[in-house]
């Protein structure tokens, strides 16, 4: 029994800001579990990639992850490119993997599993539904709403939204993916549907302007911890779920949980790739912060 299992594609990615171009592994499961490496909980990745990028893995299960690999005919690629806009990205899909199957993550048990979906198609509402009675799910919900149409990343609603949010336990959603879930422009509100919908602890982040956690009709502002530079937010919202829910496993508060979560995509942003570092870097954050001045 693990405490958290994370289960979503390593990708290919490309990154592209204004300081150059990168290629290196990506996806939410990538930096998720690379952020969560060096906490002191029971973790799992299960992937699926192809044969030529198996390095990323045998990399990871250097740094102490335990990885299940599922074979898949190709890797995912993407390629992500930034503005001098840190929360503004246009991205391109040159590439899909293969989907997660009911029957592939059926010896596998945890307390929370967090699912990473990159695309509309990576996991199955029937996937949802088996982990559901097998532990708590939570969901960043970025790969229910999009699809790829000749290599461009459309945005679409999810279909199965109101059937699949039932067995949601946690939902990670930002802003924009919030409107198109629910229609709603204005937080709170669309917080409260999702919750109606049956979702039990709602995570909207918000980029430079914070978070906000909704649970048992009570609302959570978090803050945002300004980087001392914006180098690279590619995978700030993973991490900051990778915070969230150790510190969640942890029992402490959702309060405590977001602002860890927040601190730690704090420090992710001000290099590229994804956060290597510790516990204790976090909490000195958290101790020493100050408000930059205007």
């Amino acid at each position: 029994m693990y405490d958290i299992v994370c289960i979503g594609h390593i990708t290919l990615d490309k990154v592209v800001t204004p300081r150059g171009e990168k290629h290196m592994a990506g996806g939410t499961s990538f930096y998720f579990s690379n952020a969560i490496c060096n906490m002191q909980v029971n973790y799992c990745l299960v992937t699926k990639l192809g044969e030529s990028e198996m390095n990323f893995v045998t990399d990871m299960e250097a740094i102490g992850t335990k990885v299940i690999t599922l074979h898949s005919n190709h890797t995912v690629y993407f390629e992500n490119i930034y503005s001098q806009n840190i929360d503004h990205r246009t991205q391109r899909v040159l590439q899909t993997a293969d989907a997660f199957t009911v029957e592939q993550l059926s010896g596998i048990e945890a307390t929370i599993f967090h699912l990473g979906p990159l695309l509309a198609n990576d996991i199955p509402l029937e996937l949802i539904k088996a982990l559901a009675k097998r532990g708590k799910v939570s969901l960043d919900v970025q790969g229910y709403l999009r699809k790829v149409e000749n290599q461009q990343v459309i945005a679409i609603d999810w279909a199965d939204k109101k059937e699949a949010l039932q067995h949601i336990h946690i939902l990670k959603a930002n802003e924009h993916e919030m409107e198109v879930l629910t229609g709603i422009t204005d937080v709170k509100q669309g917080c409260k549907i999702l919750s109606e919908w049956g979702v039990k602890e709602v995570v909207i982040t918000l980029g430079s302007k914070g978070s906000v956690i909704y649970a048992d009709n009570k609302f959570y502002t978090i803050p945002a911890y300004v980087p001392a530079i914006e180098t690279d937010a590619t995978g700030c919202g993973d991490t900051y779920m990778a915070g969230y829910l150790y510190q969640r496993i942890k029992g402490t508060t959702l309060q405590e949980a977001g602002e860890f979560g927040a601190a730690m995509a704090s420090l992710k942003i001000e290099a590229s790739g994804p956060f290597t570092g510790t516990e204790a870097d976090i909490l000195n954050l958290l101790v020493n912060y100050k408000e930059p001045a205007n």
